[in-house]
């Protein structure tokens, strides 16, 4: 029974939680159709225009591309790129197209999990695995805020500090806390004070502002203050705060405890029939070689920005699709020896996971594309 397109959206939404994506990421309904019911999904790592004229011959009313085909902003929407004419052949058919793609790979059973038991020849063998980057650690506030402001400047300031990025919760902005009380100086000689006058005590009403932060931000934070304050030296505070326990399934790439640890080649000869591929890049580190591995650590697609992660939770091999020449001898310098599957290899396999659990929540058909494919692969 064909179901709308909100309610597919919204089970999706269940699956991999949009909020767990990079805040880079470009996830979510990227073009809406439409409008129509949907009936069947066709499910793909790559919106190309084969995967679209699968899709219209399948009769699909929705496309579940894991990568998300439209990623840079657009200025015009037009047939210049091959994105732009799929999008818009896509609005010509009434297809929409959704993308989870890193929310997939954060969530708990998504495709870095999937990844660690190709690795490790099945969930059985897996003594424990955790994220290397917990999503609750990535994005709460680290420190806190606490400003003194006269009762007249409070909005100024509390505006000027949410424009900081100070008061971000969740989804939520401007989050502060107030309380009232009063304040004192004594302005000496060379001192101009907003309120009052040099050379006496002054008692001011002002109000304590408190507002939390992420300290990527403490230096933009600190100048909002000191530009929207009308002291001439405002008062304040800044308290780190203690870590937010999040999930640690949850979040960026994977790290990893076999049961049985095993040397690279047997890793590699188990990986390679588990992901459908050819042979695996094994870049071994002359450092440390022959190495057997107890922990080792995976990120689906390109995992350069983890390495650094992984080799200070004690991994000693790196699992990803693909590095640069100098991401690899970052690896090694770092104690890691690498197998690279290729990008896609690395989560196309995941795809009729993805396709049972959209079947079973969103109950509607679901297949797995068949001309979704390596495009470095064999022809």
């Amino acid at each position: 029974m064909p179901r709308p397109l909100a309610d597919i959206v919204r089970a999706l939404g269940r699956i991999a939680p949009l909020h767990l994506a990079e805040p880079w990421d470009k996830v979510g309904l990227l073009v809406d159709g439409d409008g129509r019911a949907i009936s069947r999904a066709l499910l793909a790592i790559d919106v190309t225009p084969e995967v679209l004229a699968e899709a219209k011959a399948a009769r699909a009313d929705l496309i579940v591309g894991y990568h998300p085909l439209l990623f840079k902003p657009l200025e015009r929407l037009d047939g210049a790129t091959w994105q732009g004419r799929v999008a818009l052949d896509a609005v010509r058919a009434g297809i929409a197209v959704y993308s989870p793609h890193t929310a997939l790979d954060a969530v708990a059973g998504g495709i870095n999990d999937w990844l660690v038991e190709c690795v490790a020849g099945g969930a059985g063998v897996i003594a424990e695995s955790r994220a290397l980057v917990v999503a609750a650690d990535r994005a709460a506030n680290t420190h806190k805020i606490v400003a003194f402001v006269p009762e007249s400047a409070l909005e100024q300031v509390r505006s000027a500090l949410a424009d900081a990025e100070a008061g971000t919760i969740g989804a939520y902005t401007h989050c502060s806390f107030t309380s009232r009380g009063e304040g004192t100086f004594f302005g000496g000689e060379g001192a101009n004070p907003a309120v009052g006058a040099t050379g006496r005590l002054e008692r001011v009403s002002e109000v304590r502002l408190e507002m939390s932060f992420h300290k990527r931000h403490l230096a933009a934070v600190i100048a909002a203050l000191r530009a929207a304050h009308p002291y001439e030296e405002p008062a304040f505070d800044i308290f780190a705060l203690e870590s937010h326990a999040g999930d640690p399934r949850v979040g960026s790439g994977r790290v990893a405890r076999l049961a049985t640890p095993a040397n690279t080649d047997q890793i590699a000869s188990r990986l390679e029939p588990a992901l459908g591929c050819g042979r695996i890049q094994r870049s071994r580190n002359t450092a440390t070689s022959p190495r057997v591995h107890g922990t080792f650590a995976v990120c689906a697609g390109s995992g350069a920005s983890l390495l650094e992660a992984a080799a200070a939770q004690g991994a000693t091999l790196f699992v990803t699709g693909e590095l640069s020449h100098h991401d690899v001898l970052r690896a090694h310098a770092l104690g890691l020896e690498v197998l690279l599957a290729g990008h896609t290899n690395t989560e196309r396999g995941y795809l009729p996971r993805l396709a049972s659990a959209l079947a079973a929540t969103a109950c509607i058909e679901c297949t797995v594309s068949v001309r979704d494919r390596d495009p470095l692969g064999p022809g």
